[in-house]
């Protein structure tokens, strides 16, 4: 294993992670925030600043040892969530589920505007990122922080929409169920983690994953639309 080779992929990944994380969790106080519920901003919560944000496991500990056991090919990491008082919400059924919905639809958006970031990189500056030209000791590692912003942005916004609560998918869902069925589904989110880690050890996240991910596509898509001609 070419540590030195590691180490730098692993320097590169970690501002579009901090990025992603910390924009998906002010996403959340942010629309709690609009509907009701100051719980993130008196918590200082509100800030773009990843300091605010970072948990020693989640942020930290988990990214690097997913990276190096799985030597670069994969990163996941989380950020400490954001506290949202549901009660606070004015509509708190509805409210709940755009506050759920806020993170991985950032998630979305930011993979978007990395997608648009790295066109307009390879149409209009080609060849400064190619290994040799001058620019390249810049571009390089730019155009690598924005495939890392792509997947990474991709994949947390999928896994945050797996149907389970504490995840957002599963908020999301609780909000939607009627009463009695909802009361019961989030019956099951002290449980969440150790289900989703079922599913991930099993395989079966992935037959999960999928049909969010199609999703996500479609929705990605639909942002492109009105760029086509720069595509």
């Amino acid at each position: 294993m070419d540590y030195i080779q590691l180490i730098r992929s692993l320097t590169v990944a970690a501002l579009p992670i901090l990025v992603s994380i910390t924009f998906h969790e002010v996403a959340h106080g942010w629309v709690a925030y609009k509907l009701g519920d100051d719980t993130a901003k008196v918590s200082g919560r509100l800030t773009l600043n990843p300091l605010a944000h970072i948990d020693l496991m989640g942020t930290v500990v988990m990214p690097i040892i997913l990276f190096i056991l799985s030597r670069g090919s994969f990163i996941f990491g989380s950020a400490k969530p954001v506290p949202v008082n549901f009660s606070n919400l004015k509509n708190y059924r509805r409210d709940t589920a755009l506050v759920a919905a806020a993170g991985p639809m950032t998630n979305v958006l930011l993979s978007v505007a990395s997608i648009l970031l790295t066109v307009i990189v390879v149409r209009f500056f080609p060849g400064s990122y190619e290994s040799g030209s001058t620019s390249s000791l810049v571009m390089l590692p730019v155009m690598e922080m924005l495939k890392y912003s792509i997947y990474f942005n991709f994949f947390l916004a999928a896994f945050n929409l797996i149907p389970v609560p504490p995840l957002d998918g599963g908020r999301i869902v609780v909000s939607l169920l009627p009463y009695r069925q909802a009361y019961q589904y989030s019956k099951i989110e002290p449980y969440g983690i150790f289900i989703v880690l079922l599913l991930w050890v099993t395989g079966l996240a992935e037959y999960v994953l999928m049909p969010l991910k199609l999703l996500i596509h479609f929705i990605i898509d639909l942002f492109l639309i009105p760029f086509g001609g720069l595509l």
